[in-house]
């Protein structure tokens, strides 16, 4: 009568043996399918690796920019906040603010009295302040989508690689039925079951990357709405207080 108390260790046992069959067909496998699956591993570690680096950039942008934003909004003068946003160096907000900021301040002739400048001048001015905080933000951005597009390159280029494997794996099956004249599991075993482990390698690069470049993707136009809208109430403020 069967023991079903040894299905735990037959499975245990089948499974150690399927990990011992696939980590020596790795390691008999041939120059070329060994490159390949170099390769893919270093995509994939590198992708992993930004993955983990831009989400806690990002995700430590936006506490910081939540932070400064609760001091803008409580604070009266925009000098105080100028001096407040060094205190968030990681939050972008602080960054474009500064930038508008200064634009300002170099605005020295203009102020909640001056009515003397011209219609022109005020737009102007407007304009500038405007443009230094389009500057930040782009700035911002482009820090922000830094290593991003590896993970797409990842994400497209891995399949193929993978797929460029798998070809050669079953082109040297071919090529060993072709020298013994045989077609038997034991002759084509090992290469297809080389071409086999590239094409799930080459996945295994693939759909993580792909997964994460959306996501960073998202959010980091997530982050440019935010001081897009944050750049329009900065406006705002200024308009009503220094270009009336």
């Amino acid at each position: 009568m069967f023991d079903s108390a040894l299905v735990p260790i037959i499975i245990a046992g089948a499974t150690g043996n399927d990990e011992a069959n696939v980590l020596r067909i790795v390691l008999e496998a041939d120059a070329v399918v060994t490159g390949v699956l170099i390769l893919l591993a270093f995509m994939s570690v590198a992708s992993w690796y930004i993955t983990g680096h831009k989400a806690f950039y990002l995700r430590r942008a936006r506490q910081e920019s939540q932070k400064f934003m609760d001091v803008f909004w409580q604070s009266k003068r925009l000098d105080a906040i100028y001096q407040s946003a060094d205190e968030f160096p990681d939050a972008p907000m602080s960054h474009v603010f500064k930038a508008g900021y200064l634009e300002l301040s170099k605005l020295k002739n203009i102020t909640p009295e001056d009515d003397s400048a011209s219609m022109r001048q005020k737009l102007g001015d407007i304009e500038n302040v405007e443009r230094a905080l389009r500057r930040a933000q782009r700035k911002e951005l482009t820090e922000a989508e830094k290593m991003v597009p590896w993970l797409a390159t990842v994400g497209s280029t891995s399949p193929f690689i993978g797929l460029f494997g798998t070809v050669w794996g079953i082109m040297i099956a071919f090529l060993e039925i072709s020298v013994q004249e045989a077609a038997g599991i034991d002759v084509v075993g090992q290469p297809i079951a080389e071409a086999l482990i590239v094409t799930a390698a080459g996945l295994f690069a693939a759909i993580p990357a792909v997964v994460a470049y959306n996501w960073l993707v998202n959010q980091v136009k997530i982050m440019g709405g935010e001081m897009d809208n944050f750049s329009a109430d900065f406006l705002n403020i200024v308009k009503r207080h220094f270009f009336k």
